[in-house]
């Protein structure tokens, strides 16, 4: 703490710190990680996932073949609404129980009891594998730009192999893993650079673009915002649906904030704000970015679509070879950070749900590092699983693109079970700080139909005319994953619902220290309700 910290201040940071620390007791749970995350970093780690720029650049394959113009910019303002809406929906839980475990431990709170273990398994391991994936699809993003700086600096005359692809995507995933298993002070402060980063990105581009880009490039408001280009061959009302896809893949994993709550100073009030400060921000800059890339993408759209990076093809066309790799250097970076910050989160939630014993190796993954004061070893466990995933790209484009909808659509249904429990189950919920008031039970409504819907059309083929080669294997993936959770759940004597209680109280309250392995070996937890 700094030596010339006024009194007063260290007084209020002490009773904060110890406010997040009963609450998190009364939760069940004791203080393992040291609390270094102020309120700008937990916003810092859902914006820095986001990404704007580096996300916008990968998903503009959703938006430019489903609606041009019109799509990226109204789609995208569509969407972001809805999305805003289930942020807030999972605000007002985190404000009221803000621990790690976050999603499944909300769905096991408010569940009634006949389906409170089963749903809180799912959601656990839904939210685990949708992060393990987002995990592969943001670096595997990196790496693809990353080979198309390198495509541009030759001219068109290298074209990465898969095997080549992977390899870089292995790289980034072994630096994340060393990254993401430094001390909590140091990944704190890194999200605060994260933050300024991305944003003067996305002014810059906002700004440069239009002012750069040649007269021959530059398109009219009637074509940029009005002229519907479709040549996926869906219908124009569908495709225009598709189009949110675009903003869906790349404003999620907003739960990130969720998973390092027992990191956060004022966690029930900082965690609640950063998931909607970050959606609605992200909201409005993605919005302007599309704008101006709408207005200087040229009208040969098709073209770009076939490229292999469409937004590095448009800055090509706007500021010239040089300048692009300069300013593609910085969205590299700023995905990378994106990679990194998943990371972080990821590993936090594989810990809470280790903590509870409900992922294989629970033991070895429920450990904290002496020297680092972080779960190091569920920091490697998930860059392992996201490297096995990855892997996929050996068997074709349709799996891996699977395992990038994995990250959306698993991450949707760990959203929507314990944002349907608080209204469905048999409960006493009692609000945060962060409250919705009455307009809590329809932005729940709104939040569930909208993930229900596009979680669907997630899997549908990117054409009608769909072949083998071409078939949206998104369903297979992630029903096969599903369904080999329920099968373990359901297995013989060593399935889960035998032996699976849901969160397990590893602290005893008025106590000043817990006996860990007793309490780990002993009773069900009482979480019965979130009335903190």
């Amino acid at each position: 703490m700094s030596s010339n910290a006024t009194p007063a201040a260290v007084s209020n940071k002490e009773a904060i710190r110890l406010a997040d620390e009963q609450l998190l007791a009364q939760l069940g749970y004791k203080q393992e990680f040291k609390r270094a995350f102020t309120p700008l970093e937990v916003f810092g780690i859902a914006f820095s996932i986001i990404g704007l720029l580096p996300s916008i650049a990968s998903v503009l394959f959703y938006s430019l073949p489903n609606g041009g113009g019109p799509g990226m910019v109204w789609g995208w303002a569509v969407a972001s609404f809805f999305i805003l809406c289930v942020g807030m929906s999972m605000a007002e839980l985190a404000s009221a129980a803000p621990t790690s475990g976050g999603l499944y431990f909300w769905t096991y709170s408010l569940s009634s009891p006949r389906w409170r273990n089963l749903l809180c398994w799912l959601v656990g391991y839904a939210n685990t594998i949708g992060s393990i994936a987002a995990i592969a699809s943001i670096d595997w993003g990196c790496a693809v730009q990353i080979m198309a700086a390198a495509n541009i600096s030759s001219e068109g005359n290298f074209e990465a192999t898969p095997a080549q692809l992977y390899g870089v995507y292995a790289a980034i995933l072994f630096t994340h893993t060393l990254v993401c298993s430094l001390g909590t002070t140091v990944l704190a402060r890194l999200q605060t650079v994260y933050v300024i980063l991305n944003v003067v990105l996305c002014v810059v581009v906002i700004i440069a673009l239009p002012a750069a880009t040649p007269a021959e490039f530059r398109n009219t408001a009637s074509f940029a915002l009005g002229d519907f280009q479709n040549f996926n061959g869906w219908p124009d009302g569908y495709a225009f649906i598709l189009s949110f896809l675009a903003p869906l893949w790349t404003i999620c994993s907003f739960d990130s904030s969720v998973h390092i709550s027992e990191e956060a100073s004022n966690a029930a009030t900082a965690v609640p704000w950063a998931i909607v400060l970050a959606i609605g921000i992200a909201g409005l800059l993605g919005w302007a970015i599309n704008m101006s890339l709408a207005f200087c993408m040229g009208t040969d759209l098709e073209a770009l679509y076939a490229s292999a990076q469409p937004m590095a093809a448009i800055f090509l066309n706007s500021f010239g070879k040089k300048p692009t790799l300069a300013l593609w250097a910085v969205v590299v970076i700023c995905q990378y950070m994106m990679g990194s910050s998943m990371l972080l989160a990821a590993s936090r939630q594989t810990y809470a749900f280790s903590r509870d014993g409900a992922l294989p190796l629970s033991n070895w993954l429920y450990r904290m590092s002496d020297f680092t004061g972080t779960p190091v070893n569920t920091v490697f466990s998930d860059a392992f699983c996201a490297l096995i995933l990855g892997a996929l790209v050996f068997a074709g484009p349709q799996a891996i693109n699977a395992v990038f909808a994995i990250s959306v659509t698993a991450l949707y249904i760990a959203y929507a079970i314990p944002i349907s429990a608080r209204f469905l189950g048999e409960n006493d919920f009692k609000p945060g700080p962060f409250s919705l008031g009455v307009f809590g039970l329809p932005v729940a409504l709104i939040s569930v139909v909208f993930m229900l819907f596009l979680g669907i059309a997630f899997m549908f083929p990117t054409s009608p005319e769909a072949t083998v080669g071409t078939m949206n294997y998104t369903v297979v993936v992630l029903g096969g994953i599903l369904f080999l959770s329920i099968l373990w759940y359901y297995a013989p004597v060593v399935g889960g619902v035998h032996w699976f209680k849901g969160p397990i109280t590893n602290v005893v309250l008025g106590e000043a220290e817990a006996d860990e392995d007793s309490e780990r070996n002993g009773s069900e937890s009482g979480k019965e309700k979130m009335d903190v």
